[in-house]
């Protein structure tokens, strides 16, 4: 027990002396960038000077040009660009919807076609709307939403500190919800935006269609909108909407992973590797997602 209880001794002082070599030297590299890295200069580049860099585009290859550069600049001993295939979708025209009031009045809606969704048909889709909270309160309702829209008015849940948690749990309705919607006959979704505000900012982000089912249009809506949208099938369970996007999904287009070494000095067979999607969606600059992981 006595030998036992020496070799624990040695091994947690030994542990806290690596962790605490690992946190001075993970400080050093935070206060250089910190104080002479030009990340924040990286970074307006790809917002301001190149913009969105949606996978597949000119601005996606302009990233992965300007990253290569980047990189030569960091001091990176060697970069090289390793080819591969990436989705490649498009938004098209502005997308356009409405909620049917009554005497045929139009009330626009805040809404951005998901990523990787097909379009609607040329004329838009129109049909009573069917308001769900869950995954689960589809699949009570099952055939019922058959020929409607459905609506996963799913919020995020306020209650958890680290809120990527929450976006996680109420990314359902987006990542797989038209195609569970699809498979009880939905013509279309729409899906409450994953923010966790109050803001007439509709959030595209993707879905992930099943083959097993057909493919229908979905939309996302801004958070203000769904609170309108919740509120007025409250009122009326016979409630309609119309959309119409004009989202294509292309061919899968060549892109590349831009990679850059630095050897080590002191220890050039280890490897720490660090990595982030050079890509953005198309409605913004990319600033964190993920234009600041990246540099």
């Amino acid at each position: 027990m006595k030998k036992f209880f020496s070799f624990y001794l040695l091994f947690s002082v030994y542990y806290a002396n690596a962790q605490n070599a690992d946190s001075i030297m993970i400080r050093k590299i935070a206060d250089e960038i910190l104080m002479h890295s030009k990340a924040y200069e990286n970074l307006e580049f790809l917002c301001k000077n190149i913009g969105p860099r949606l996978s597949g585009s000119i601005n996606a290859s302009k990233a992965i040009n300007a990253t290569v550069s980047m990189l030569k600049a960091a001091g990176a001993d060697t970069v090289y660009l390793q080819p591969c295939m990436v989705p490649h979708w498009v938004r098209g025209a502005k997308e356009v919807a409405y909620a049917i009031l009554p005497g045929n009045k139009k009330y626009p809606l805040s809404v951005c076609a998901i990523g990787n969704t097909i379009a609607t048909k040329p004329g838009g889709v129109s049909a009573e709307v069917v308001e769900v909270k869950s995954m689960e309160a589809l699949h009570e309702l099952g055939n019922a939403v058959k020929g409607k829209i459905v609506f996963f008015n799913i919020k995020m849940n306020p209650l958890y500190v680290e809120t990527f948690r929450a976006y996680g749990e109420a990314g359902i309705g987006r990542r797989i919800g038209p195609s569970q919607a699809a498979k009880y006959g939905a013509v279309a979704v729409i899906v409450r935006s994953l923010a966790s505000n109050i803001d007439n900012y509709p959030h595209t982000g993707t879905t992930q269609y099943n083959d097993s089912f057909p493919k229908i249009a979905a939309i996302a809506i801004s958070t203000k909108d769904a609170e309108w949208l919740s509120a007025a099938i409250e009122k009326n369970n016979r409630f309609k909407v119309f959309f119409k996007t004009n989202c294509k999904m292309l061919p899968d287009a060549p892109s590349y992973n831009v990679i850059g070494e630095i050897t080590g000095t002191d220890k050039p067979w280890e490897i720490i590797t660090v990595g982030g999607h050079l890509d953005s969606w198309d409605l913004g600059e990319g600033a964190q997602d993920d234009g600041a992981g990246c540099v």
